[in-house]
């Protein structure tokens, strides 16, 4: 079974490549939108459906862990043997430097007093979350499209957004510290 299912998710992911790439080219996107997006977001249903049953059966260390170790393996594992593998080095894109290497390196951040307030998140703070992978997510097609739309959700983000991000986390982050002493 274990053969057959490492099989069928080698054949999935051709058919999703294959998808995101007939869907760039169909709508004019680049391959970093398609990546950023549509193919992070399906590779990703197996973690997500990993998770919630755990959630839902009171495994909520193996969800979280479920979580941080699927990104650590697809940023060293998968980037790594990528990289050995693959007949030229890899190019990184100057945008996905100058813009989305900061951005993960913001939600690490964030992540860490969410994670020590009190040791758990809650649905505010996963429906924050949600909300900023959407964001990100309008950017980064607004952006790379050059929609009128991307110079003003910036402007949004970093002077609304932001800081009413950064009150909310310390509210959090003070009131289960409250709780704990």
């Amino acid at each position: 079974m274990a053969v057959a299912g490492l099989g069928l998710l080698i054949w999935g992911g051709h058919l999703i490549l294959g998808a995101a790439v007939d869907l760039a080219t169909h709508f004019g996107f680049s391959d970093r939108i398609i990546g950023l997006t549509i193919v992070a977001v399906s590779t990703s249903l197996p973690e997500l459906a990993t998770s919630l049953i755990a959630a839902v059966r009171g495994e909520r260390e193996i969800a979280v862990g479920n979580v941080i170790g699927s990104n650590l393996f697809n940023l060293l594992g998968v980037l790594g043997l990528t990289a050995v593998i693959a007949p030229t080095p890899l190019s990184v894109s100057p945008n996905a430097l100058d813009f989305d290497l900061p951005v993960m390196l913001g939600v690490a951040v964030l992540c860490l007093p969410l994670f020590y307030s009190g040791y758990r998140i809650t649905r505010a703070e996963g429906l924050v979350l949600l909300g900023l992978f959407a964001a990100y997510g309008l950017h980064v097609i607004t952006f790379t499209t050059g929609m009128p739309l991307a110079g003003r959700l910036e402007h949004l983000m970093l002077f609304y957004v932001l800081p009413v991000l950064a009150l909310f986390v310390l509210i959090s982050t003070l009131l289960a510290w409250r709780r704990q002493h």
